[in-house]
């Protein structure tokens, strides 16, 4: 891939801003539609959002700087939010958070243990093109139904019109607003595609006004209050846990392959490390735990940009933003319909993105190469969609995860099933 700037390239400031806006942007995505689980008085949802934003920037930076080393989105791990929400309706009315966290706190320990006994320095070999390019191809596609969701939210049935209309003319715009566009004005298209798509829905519904109104002051605990030790819901969140850590692994991996890094699982293994370490900081905090996101390679895909250091600043101002309980709510003002528009569109240049090397790599020659690339796609698009009561709830982290039970598949298509001799 012909990039402007590579992973320790240094933009000039200027370029830096921009390039640091569309990561920014993606960023407060992902932080903003995981906020739901938040319990507690309003003040409380509050801190909630403040700790929350606080910890994916200080994750970003140091992942950026000292971890994987690489342009990476991290967010809270939606696989995570699985366990959240199944023992929250587990407790029903008594609901006690630091079983939960504490639970977190000790998947984050597993994961750290794992990464620091280089159980995962074995990986490089594992994770061939071919996996890498079905890997970016799993992003995309398990994420067409959360797409779907944002763009048609079911209890905005009365908005659905907007979003159908949105799509058919933003899309294609940002496409062709790319395709004119050359080098660091590339960058923007994403800030000013969510800036318009934010003036033209307020300005036909309102209600901006109402959002905002929410978030006016904080209050309650920094730390969860003691450590709760529950055996059975721990057992389920390091289920949730081995779900992340292929998540984790994949997204890491991914890019290491599109961007052919030669010390790949070496970052990974600084990566993986770094996501347990700020997951038990999360546990202790009361907030879900951060994953890196596997949506980057189509960001970098669409501004040919590559640079880790471009990512640091969008860090900084997530930072910032936790001490500004006003911003926060700004940022959340986002319509879900915006944010799954431009989701759509990054996830097609990632789609391309993966294309583009499956030709480069000459990584399908025959039919067996195909069905590698193919069949995952279609196991991971069938489990993503299996009705959650036929799926035991144990396991139901794993088997009803659409990209974990993807990427099993492809892994054992190309190293086991359809192994050549």
């Amino acid at each position: 891939m012909n990039l402007k700037y590579g992973l320790d390239s240094r933009p000039p400031i200027g370029q830096l801003f921009l390039y640091s806006m569309q990561w920014f942007v993606l960023a407060v995505a992902v932080v903003v539609t995981s906020l739901f689980i938040a319990v507690g008085s309003p003040a409380e949802r509050v801190l909630y959002a403040q700790k929350v934003f606080a910890l994916v920037g200080a994750a970003t930076i140091i992942q950026a700087l000292w971890g994987h080393r690489m342009p990476i989105v991290v967010g809270p791990a939606a696989v995570l939010l699985v366990g959240i929400i199944t023992a929250l309706a587990s407790q029903g009315a008594e609901v006690n958070t630091n079983k939960i966290y504490t639970a977190v706190m000790v998947g984050g320990v597993v994961v750290t243990a794992l990464a620091a006994a280089r159980v995962l320095s074995h990986l490089q070999r594992i994770f061939t093109p071919r996996i890498v390019i079905v890997i970016l191809l799993l992003i995309a596609i398990t994420l067409a139904p959360t797409i779907k969701n944002l763009i048609f939210p079911e209890a905005e049935a009365a908005r659905h019109v907007f979003g159908l209309w949105f799509t058919i003319i933003g899309v294609p715009a940002m496409a062709f607003v790319s395709y004119r566009l050359r080098g660091v004005l590339k960058s923007v298209l994403i800030p000013i595609s969510l800036f318009v798509g934010c003036v033209i829905y307020y300005a036909i519904y309102g209600g901006f006004g109402e959002v905002m109104s929410r978030y006016t002051e904080s209050e309650g605990s920094l730390l969860i209050p003691r450590l709760e030790f529950d055996g059975s819901m721990i057992i389920a969140f390091l289920l949730c846990y081995v779900a992340l850590l292929i998540n984790d692994v994949g997204s890491i991996q991914a890019l290491g392959g599109m961007l052919s890094t030669p010390d790949t699982d070496r970052r990974c293994g600084r990566g993986v490390a770094i996501t347990g370490i700020m997951n038990v900081v999360a546990g202790g905090m009361g907030v879900i735990g951060p994953v890196n996101y596997s949506m980057s390679p189509g960001v970098i895909a669409s501004s040919s940009c590559a640079s880790r250091y471009a990512i640091v600043p969008a860090g900084v101002a997530l930072i910032v933003c936790a001490f500004i309980p006003s911003l926060i709510a700004v940022l959340s003002a986002i319509p879900n319909t915006v944010i799954g528009v431009i989701l759509l569109y990054l996830m097609g240049t990632q789609l391309a993105a993966a294309f583009n090397m499956l030709v480069s790599t000459k990584s399908v020659l025959s039919f067996d190469d195909a069905l590698i690339v193919g069949l995952p796609i279609m196991v991971a698009m069938l489990f993503g969609a299996v009705p959650m009561d036929v799926v035991p709830a144990l396991v139901r982290p794993i088997l009803g995860n659409g990209f974990v039970m993807g990427v099993v598949t492809v892994v054992l298509l190309e190293h086991v099933l359809l192994r050549r001799r």
